[in-house]
């Protein structure tokens, strides 16, 4: 599967989200290509740790930009059970290219305003991305960054359940100081020591509902 983290705000979280799914599916012994295209090349950077730390990422990373997300991707594809895109946090012909490949658009929010008002324009990508694709692209939101308590988060999972052409995840991934802790260390959170039990769930959580398992998504 290609699974593209996209979105046009940055601090959305996108290469968080991006390098602790890599590393979740290559522990579950998937051939898993990680591809940055994001200029600021968080998940390159953060693979260039993690190899130093541990020797080997345990998968594959490239970084590419522009055109070449599409044309590259569709090489490389029949080589890798999954493949996960870390699009930059803003409208870019990366990020329409990667729209055009994958799969799944995985779409994340912060509970906040200035998050759900890009809502416009992520469907305005998908539906131009339409016209190159040959088959229908899963477009899926979560909640990132997610309050501990607060209306803020029962706001914005209304409003993105409120999508007719998105699916809401009803997990949400929270504001939780286990993930730079283990970015920091070159690890995903389900490596890190001592464990964070609720951290190391949502992300099993999300990529079980991202890969395997519709029934984390929300039905209208």
């Amino acid at each position: 599967m290609i699974v593209v983290l996209a979105q046009t705000k940055g601090g959305v979280g996108k290469s968080t989200l991006a390098v602790n799914l890599a590393i979740a599916r290559s522990l579950s012994g998937g051939d898993t290509l990680l591809v940055d295209a994001d200029e600021q090349a968080t998940a390159t950077d953060f693979t260039a740790l993690r190899t130093e730390r541990l020797g080997s990422p345990g998968y594959t990373a490239i970084s590419l930009t522009g055109v070449a997300v599409r044309t590259h991707i569709l090489r490389l594809a029949p080589k890798y059970q999954d493949i996960i895109i870390d699009a930059g946090g803003r409208d870019t012909t990366s990020l329409r290219a990667a729209l055009t490949v994958a799969d799944t658009a995985l779409i994340p929010f912060q509970p906040q305003s200035f998050d759900l008002w890009t809502l416009d324009k992520i469907l305005s990508l998908l539906t131009e991305a339409k016209g190159y694709r040959e088959t229908p692209l899963r477009a899926l939101t979560i909640l990132n960054f997610a309050d501990p308590s607060g209306a803020d988060n029962a706001h914005a999972a209304a409003t993105l359940n409120n999508q007719p052409d998105l699916r809401y995840l009803q997990t949400s991934i929270g504001r939780r100081k286990a993930f730079p802790n283990a970015a920091a260390a070159g690890l995903g959170v389900v490596e890190l020591k001592p464990e964070d039990q609720k951290a190391s769930a949502e992300i099993a959580t999300l990529a079980a509902a991202v890969f395997t398992d519709s029934k984390a998504i929300s039905k209208r």
